[in-house]
């Protein structure tokens, strides 16, 4: 799927499509929905409730109410796709109803050249809104999928959820493909045409290597020493922690992002691949602090896996954290890269990583125009 910009229109309709390859639930699957559904309108609440607490400081509240009703719209989407409904249909017969005032207006889709503008009659505070909208939450949690009551309690919902997204002051067209273009991104393969290729304007210098062999080895004093092309590249790494936990060999990270995202200034500062011809280029993202967000990125990733044994015998990793890395590397060119993208990368640093640790050392094999990262054991390899 094509990621939706921010200038394009989207039908209700071709979003309910799009998400629908994202719902990962069984089809009988009603309490986890409505779990995940009463969840998200919460944490919309919980964002209006920051704002009350922190005021100006805090920044980051209208990107968050126009996510977390991303992902309240994706629930209601997966509930009517239980119930049998489509969603386009329940917010018609809302909007067709009391309360709401509709004026025509002519549409920048040459293809839809009319369009209705439906409005909230009267608005009220969020505050208000957001109290009515639990309560209808909280209606949801009781229903009866064969009771006739069912369809009445999600037109409720939809109605007040509605009012919420105005009240909110959110651009509904911003939530519908803010949520399309994460839920796509986390969880199906992107298309290779729909994936940049951060190098392919420059000089073969300044790329990556679309394909490298980086060895690894340990010496006695504890610590790493990398070396490619026969060159010893970069310091030598120690753990730097009381508990021994294999950080020495953390540059595997920074080659799993450079083979599967394409990206890593680390890496690029190591073999001195930076971008020097475009100064912007160079200075914004292959420079000083574009390096201490992959570095910081690695550690942060580490922190977290050391606590579920570095990812053995996983094959998933939590939205919770992918999340938390989008938001580290807001701002700079590897947020085009998917959250399925990053979960590659992530668990095939870590399947390489555990076996360095195992072994003490390894071959590092990265290809980027497969997107893939592999292990090969030091005894296999001539020794340069």
């Amino acid at each position: 799927m094509n990621k939706i910009t921010a200038d394009s229109n989207v039908m209700l309709s071709r979003y309910e499509d799009a998400v629908s390859a994202t719902d990962r639930f069984f089809d009988a699957d009603i309490t986890p929905v409505l779990l995940g559904l009463f969840g998200e309108v919460g944490s919309v609440m919980s964002a209006s409730k920051k704002l009350h607490r922190e005021k100006s400081a805090y920044t980051g509240y209208q990107r968050n109410v126009e996510e977390e009703l991303g992902d309240t719209l994706w629930y209601i989407t997966a509930l009517c796709r239980r119930l049998s409904i489509n969603l386009s249909d329940i917010f018609s017969e809302v909007l067709s109803g009391d309360g709401f005032s509709v004026c025509i207006a002519a549409n920048s889709d040459p293809m839809h050249p009319v369009a209705k503008v439906v409005t909230t009659e009267n608005i009220v505070s969020l505050d208000s809104v957001l109290l009515r909208l639990g309560g209808q939450a909280a209606r949801l949690m009781e229903i009866d999928v064969k009771d006739v009551s069912t369809r009445q309690c999600l037109l409720d919902f939809v109605k007040v959820y509605i009012e919420a997204v105005q009240a909110s002051g959110v651009s509904f067209s911003a939530v519908v493909k803010g949520n399309m273009n994460k839920a796509c991104g986390r969880f199906m393969a992107p298309s290779t045409s729909d994936l940049t290729d951060f190098d392919i304007d420059f000089p073969l210098e300044e790329q990556l290597p679309r394909y490298f062999e980086i060895q690894i080895s340990s010496r006695a004093d504890g610590r790493s020493y990398l070396r490619w092309n026969g060159v010893f590249i970069g310091d030598p790494l120690s753990d730097n922690i009381a508990d021994r936990d294999g950080y020495r060999f953390h540059d595997v990270f920074h080659l799993a992002n450079a083979a599967i995202l394409h990206w890593s200034p680390t890496f690029r500062a190591l073999i001195k691949h930076k971008r020097k011809s475009k100064p912007a280029v160079d200075e914004a993202q292959d420079s000083g602090r574009a390096i201490v967000i992959d570095e910081g990125l690695s550690a942060y990733i580490f922190s977290c896996a050391k606590e579920l044994d570095f990812f053995e015998g996983q094959k998933s990793v939590s939205f919770d954290l992918l999340k938390a890395v989008s938001n580290f590397v807001r701002g700079y060119e590897v947020e085009a890269c998917p959250l399925y993208l990053w979960e590659c990368s992530i668990l095939q640093g870590y399947e390489v990583f555990r076996q360095l640790r195992k072994n003490n050392g390894g071959v590092i094999i990265g290809d980027r125009s497969q997107r893939t990262l592999q292990y090969r054991n030091l005894s296999e390899q001539v020794f340069l």
